[in-house]
């Protein structure tokens, strides 16, 4: 048995690989880099033309260059710099980030809220600190893998449910016991809703805590904004919501919401809130400008929506099965990732670009293309996206 891999070359691949490693490493190139596929990975998109239609961002309200958001931005650079690097429990609560953590608390009907570094950050920090081995997890099939990579920090035992699937999350709460609920309200991959009444009923009922994480609806669902928890009317039965702000919000950062005594108390206890350093000051300027707009300006939201509908339905007609979508994410789920690759070939081939989801992101043999719709595309675009999918249907 070889105990160590010789590098190619010592110039280009640096020390010597040890055995359990190289063989890894080889697997990742055997099977996830098809020699069929160029050497690269099949998430990886070809060259957008400048006349493309583009449906990759999740930029929702694009707002990635508001000049508003921009120059709050400026501002703070230049009057502050960037502000100290140091972690978040020692930071003094009563700076910009603070004022930004209670203006997006009072917007989404929240007691109080934590800023984060990321969406991943706020997950994987929160359910590592709610679970523990002996608290069980039930997690949507669906759910982001951030809530899975919380649990299995926290040495919790997860319970996957059926995808949005209330009786299938009852019967494993019935014979588990108490313990985590953790569920998108938007799902990432296929654009699908929560059933949140049915999922805070079971929590309520069986005295579960229920987070809910809100990255792909807060700036989207509701009159202003505020997400799908509290424009259903159910802040008072959700313990936790969380939100990347890297979505309708075009920024890095994440959030936690929740009651003021268990959010410090997270504070603490969340080893990625402890160990990465705090948002700069300069973007929590930015957050508090885009909360601005996202309140204001809500015929983006009322743009978006139109948008979505018009897509869906057009892929509706023409037979493809987007059914399960009720959001601003439009899915087409070919199944086995050679025939993602060959929609994905053949929409980049007539100038369209979406992006694939495949495994780790989903299971291996349901890969698939997701178009992400914004409320900059025009009628036209979306036509036009329309047009192609009835052209390459066959």
């Amino acid at each position: 048995m070889r105990v160590v891999k010789q590098a190619e070359s010592s110039a280009t691949q640096g020390a010597v690989e040890p055995d359990f490693f190289a063989r890894r490493v080889d697997a990742f190139y055997d099977e996830r880099l098809d020699p069929s596929w160029n050497g690269e990975a099949l998430c990886r998109m070809g060259n957008i033309t400048p006349e493309g239609v583009k449906l990759i961002s999740n930029d929702y309200l694009g707002l990635a260059n508001h000049p508003d958001i921009v120059a709050a931005q400026v501002e703070e650079l230049q009057r502050n710099g960037r502000g100290v690097m140091m972690s978040d429990v020692f930071r003094n609560h009563g700076d910009l980030l603070r004022e930004f953590e209670q203006a997006v608390a009072r917007h989404a009907g929240a007691p109080d809220a934590v800023l984060c570094q990321s969406g991943w950050n706020a997950n994987v920090g929160l359910i590592q600190s709610v679970a523990s081995p002996i608290v069980p997890v039930y997690l949507d099939m669906l759910a982001h893998m951030s809530l899975w990579e919380g649990a299995q920090a926290a040495g919790a035992r997860v319970h996957p449910f059926k995808h949005n699937d209330a009786a299938s999350l009852e019967r494993l709460v019935a014979r588990h016991g108490p313990g985590v609920i953790a569920v998108d309200a938007v799902y990432s991959t296929i654009g699908s809703v929560c059933p949140l009444p049915e999922v805070a009923r079971i929590a309520t009922a069986n005295g579960c805590l229920l987070v809910v994480d809100e990255s792909h609806a807060l700036g989207v669902f509701g009159d202003q904004g505020e997400g799908l928890t509290e424009s259903l009317g159910l802040s008072g039965q959700v313990h936790f919501r969380t939100a990347s702000l890297s979505k309708a919000f075009s920024a890095r950062g994440g959030l936690v919401l929740g009651a003021s005594r268990n959010l410090n108390y997270f504070r603490y206890e969340s080893r990625p809130a402890i160990f990465s350093s705090a948002v700069l000051p300069h973007e929590a300027a930015g957050f508090l400008a885009t909360l601005a707009v996202v309140r204001r300006e809500g015929n983006r939201r009322s743009k978006l929506m139109r948008n979505a509908d018009f897509l869906r339905n057009g892929l509706e007609a023409l037979g493809y099965d987007v059914a399960d979508s009720a959001s601003q994410i439009v899915s087409l789920v070919p199944g086995p990732e050679h025939y993602t690759k060959a929609l994905r070939d053949a929409l980049e081939a007539n100038g369209v670009f979406g992006s694939v989801f495949c495994a780790p992101a989903t299971a291996r043999n349901k890969s698939l293309v997701r178009f992400s719709v914004s409320a900059v595309h025009s009628e036209a675009e979306l036509a036009r996206v329309v047009a192609v999918c009835a052209d390459i249907r066959e």
